[in-house]
């Protein structure tokens, strides 16, 4: 299938969230590229929850292309302590944006979700089909159901009107710039750290066993942030033909195996000990990328390679998190 080009270096483009994890690198992908036209705010300069700033925001500024990478995020901890802001919060951001942005005739917007969208049980890998044919993960139902709705919005209004509003769902992302801490971090990058500063206790004689949540068993996909920036940019450079893509490697590994390879880079020698009170999640979420791969997008970061990076961004900016006690 072939997808036809539709970009100019000189498009303005407003990255929301650009300061995040996904929107920083989408900056960088784009700026590499040579586009010359990048705009952000800050949630300081403007907050996305109001609705008048953002239809304000949008009609002065005019962007020819919007770029929706501001969310509320978190693991299963955040989402399961405070589901009220996760679902309206995520709500609000996402529907003040699509609705200036349609209002204002912006001609492309790109809607940034996750993979936890898909039913808990749904088939392996998931195929975009699978939306809405199942019951949701409980423990992170709320950024879920709001991120199925900008999905569903974004499929509106380019049913209705014919206009260039597509969903990129991404795997489980990590990279520079993500959240390491630890009651609201993903995965990952609480591993990351868990791992590093254990070694540094280990370094100092203290016990450094690491504790895990669940039993290690789960299969998750993890996708390098820099990846997801490169699908933004063919989605920024293409018109796509579908209005909701699968973003992801097509590879899953269990969280015990994760474990040890984040073991294993950071240099940690103690134990690892898996306490299974805690909520494995879903057993499985491995994506099923072909759709948007067959357009020409491929990822280029395999697994340990990519944390090998992201290893090296976090000794880079550990100084901005506080020692764990063990």
């Amino acid at each position: 299938m072939t997808v036809s080009l539709s970009h100019h270096l000189t498009d303005k483009i407003y990255i929301a969230g650009h300061r995040g994890m996904v929107g920083s690198a989408v900056w960088r992908a784009l700026e590499g590229k040579g586009y010359t036209n990048l705009i952000g705010r800050t949630s300081k300069e403007l907050d996305l929850r109001n609705q008048q700033a953002v239809t304000d925001f949008i009609n002065t500024e005019k962007p020819d292309i919007v770029i929706d990478a501001a969310a509320r995020v978190g693991g299963i901890l955040a989402n399961n302590e405070h589901p009220y802001p996760f679902l309206m919060e995520n709500l609000q951001i996402q529907n003040n944006l699509i609705d200036a942005s349609h209002k204002a005739e912006v001609q492309k917007f790109i809607f940034l979700g996750s993979s936890c969208i898909y039913p808990k049980f749904a088939p392996q890998p998931l195929k975009e089909d699978y939306l809405l044919t199942d019951s949701l993960e409980p423990t992170n139902q709320w950024y879920a159901i709001a991120k199925i709705a900008g999905v569903k919005v974004c499929e509106a209004i380019r049913k209705q009107y014919g206009k260039d509003f597509v969903s990129l769902m991404p795997t489980n992302l990590y990279g520079p710039n993500d959240n390491f801490d630890l009651k609201s971090s993903h995965v990952l990058p609480a591993m990351i750290r868990k791992f590093h500063e254990a070694k540094l206790a280990t370094d100092n004689g203290q016990q450094s066993t690491v504790t895990l949540w669940g039993s290690g068993t789960p299969m998750r996909e993890f996708l390098h942030v820099d990846d997801l920036a490169q699908a933004v940019m063919f989605a920024v450079e293409h018109v796509l033909p579908e209005y909701l893509y699968n973003v992801g490697t097509g590879t899953d590994v269990t969280i015990k195996t994760l474990a040890e390879t984040i073991q294993n880079i950071v240099g940690h020698k103690g134990a690892i000990a898996w306490d299974s009170s805690k909520p494995d999640g879903t057993p499985r979420k491995l994506m099923d990328s072909s759709k948007l791969r067959s357009l020409g997008w491929e990822p280029n970061f395999d697994l340990e390679m990519g944390i090998k990076d992201t290893y090296n961004w976090f000794l880079a900016h550990q100084d901005d998190y506080k020692t764990v006690k063990f």
